[in-house]
């Protein structure tokens, strides 16, 4: 299906509001075309009357113009607002729809889809490219009828007043449809390079904003500088590009539009000077040339603005069909809770590349056990977990949750049912109550101060300005490294799931935040399946197993004693952060 075909999805409930608008819009386009026929009776039928005397013209001219009056104060005012609200409410409707859709849409797709787009380009669709598309309805499905329905009514009164005119008046319309037809196909494609090369921009824009910490701190600026001006540079090269290709768009088309009256007074000028037409025809032509060649005029400008919208459309809807990595089967099904007993069986992974991530991983997790994930980086143990919650699917083999592939599960369900607390947890700029309540939207103030107190973060919330209602500020900013953590462990502690997951949660935390974190984690952990990646092995000592990974297969599996006393790659890990004293 076209971009154009599925756009009209979103415009079709909308269809008879916009039908409304055109019929208003007739009305009100149809209310200025009276002025040249007014303009025609006062010249012919009351200025050049041979039997009126002054007073008696004078009289008729106030009548006419009186009830002309009234028409354009009482009767156009409203029915001009009246279209200009339908228009603008049903554009901005059609915006919502898509917008709301988008936002759906990107929480469908996977985590692979964005490891490989940049953020400010995604933000580049969803805000500048939709609301370009605005101008298709407003523009193409309204105006563009509008000014065409206008120059029809204009040439037909015209053709009631002198056929051969109206001929002349529209003799170069062929010249101006074959104008529009080269110019545009080329002014499309060169409106969506401009587009792409701003997404870029923006999304370079977007980084290096989220950035400017590494950039002061290795003294980059100028070095960023110029990476900037050269993506800049690329984006004004393209504007250029689509600058000069429009403007020779305008010269070809207007050359045209000031040609025809040239012609009409050439041919209206001879008509009136042979007596074959009178001078109030001849104005009122003239007059009626302009109703016609100002929607012409009109429509050349509508036409660029519609290859815009119609460029931004093809992008929103290149990113609205992005497929999805990981689906739910038809008959996947919802359990309200699990058990947590979890069985990898020969589970293989392999990102993009076609390299082996992870190779045959066999391994069997009893209901509230907790097992440690160690070995050095790069070894797959993060990429093992991001498997359990379906972050990404596995490429050979399964994994089992309570005796079901969990592929086999709706997926949100399957997420409900685990609790992650990461190396660098998100906050959002909101408050330390909402931040907390992601874990559960529905918890009350007491769940959440419950949930607080069981993470060891109550005692610092308090401490804050505004307590449980301060702004933590865009990623939690205003918060440190352990009071970040503590508010991420506070809103598991809310979704009290089954199954938790630990990637690295205390690597980056000074030794008295990693112990209030590790306390709470422990709590946690109590009676929940639990899975812990960790680097400092100080802090997974206590875990049930210890699975060692090195090069994406277990090399080892033990409890730390059993570990320690094999003498493997663990004990040597262990020696080298010198943790036997």
């Amino acid at each position: 299906m076209s971009s154009i075909k599925q756009y009209m999805e979103y415009v079709k409930p909308y269809k008879w509001k916009i039908f409304w608008t055109i019929i208003i819009g007739i009305i009100k386009f149809a209310i200025p075309l009276l002025i040249p026929l007014i303009l025609k009776y006062v010249i012919d039928d009351i200025i050049g009357h041979d039997t009126w005397n002054s007073e008696e013209k004078i009289t008729h001219l106030f009548w006419i113009m009186g009830i002309s009056f009234l028409v354009f104060l009482i009767l156009r005012p409203p029915i001009e607002y009246i279209r200009q609200y339908l228009a603008q409410w049903v554009g901005n409707k059609i915006l919502y729809d898509i917008r709301a859709r988008l936002f759906e849409h990107m929480q469908k797709l996977s985590l692979r889809y964005y490891s490989t787009t940049k953020t400010g380009e995604i933000i580049s669709r969803v805000i500048n490219d939709v609301e370009q598309t605005k101008n298709f309805v407003i523009t193409g499905l309204m105006n563009i009828w509008l000014d065409l329905i206008t120059i029809l009514i204009a040439i037909g009164i015209m053709m009631s007043m002198d056929f051969w005119l109206s001929i002349v008046s529209i003799i170069l319309f062929p010249l101006f449809g074959f104008t529009i037809k080269y110019f545009f196909g080329r002014l499309r494609s060169l409106t969506k390079e401009r587009s792409q090369a701003l997404a870029e921009v923006q999304g370079h824009l977007h980084e290096r904003v989220q950035g400017i910490s590494v950039t002061k701190s290795f003294a980059l600026e100028e070095h960023e500088q110029i990476h900037f001006n050269q993506q800049n540079k690329k984006f004004l090269d393209k504007a250029i590009e689509h600058t000069i290709w429009n403007a020779k768009t305008f010269a070809a088309t207007n050359t045209i539009t000031d040609l025809a009256p040239l012609l009409v007074i050439t041919y209206s000028g001879y008509q009136v000077i042979s007596g074959n037409l009178t001078l109030g025809t001849m104005v009122a032509f003239f007059a009626y040339l302009e109703r016609v060649y100002s929607p012409l005029r009109r429509l050349i400008n509508s036409s660029t603005v519609l290859v815009q919208s119609i460029a931004s459309i093809d992008r929103v809807f290149e990113f609205m069909n992005e497929p999805y990595d990981i689906v739910d089967k038809p008959t996947a099904i919802k359990p309200e809770r699990v058990n947590g007993e979890i069985h990898f069986q020969d589970v293989s992974f392999q990102y993009d590349d076609g390299l082996d991530v992870l190779k045959h991983i066999n391994l069997n997790v009893k209901q509230g056990e907790t097992i440690a994930f160690v070995g050095m980086s790069g070894g797959g143990k993060s990429t093992l977990i991001s498997l359990i919650p379906r972050f990404y699917d596995v490429t050979g083999g399964s994994i089992k949750l309570d005796g079901i592939d969990i592929r086999d599960f709706q997926l949100h369900s399957l997420r409900d049912n685990i609790g992650m607390v990461l190396q660098d947890n998100i906050l959002f700029g909101d408050t330390v109550a909402m931040n907390i309540r992601m874990g559960n939207p529905e918890a009350t103030d007491e769940e959440v101060i419950e949930a607080a107190k069981a993470a060891n973060a109550h005692d610092f919330i308090m401490e804050l300005p505004e307590g449980y209602h301060t702004l933590v500020g865009e990623r939690g900013v205003k918060l440190s490294g352990g009071q970040k953590q503590r508010v991420a462990i506070a809103r598991v502690f809310l979704k009290n799931p089954p199954v938790l997951i630990f990637d690295e949660a205390t690597s980056a935390l000074d030794l008295e935040s990693e112990h209030m974190i590790q306390e709470a984690m422990e709590k946690l952990a109590s009676d929940r399946t639990t899975f812990i990646v960790a680097h400092r092995l100080a802090t997974i000592t206590h875990a049930d197993r210890i699975v060692v990974i090195e090069n994406g297969e277990i090399t080892e599996v033990g409890s730390h004693n059993e570990l320690m006393e094999k003498k493997g790659s663990y004990y040597d890990l262990y020696q080298v952060q010198h943790l036997d004293d």
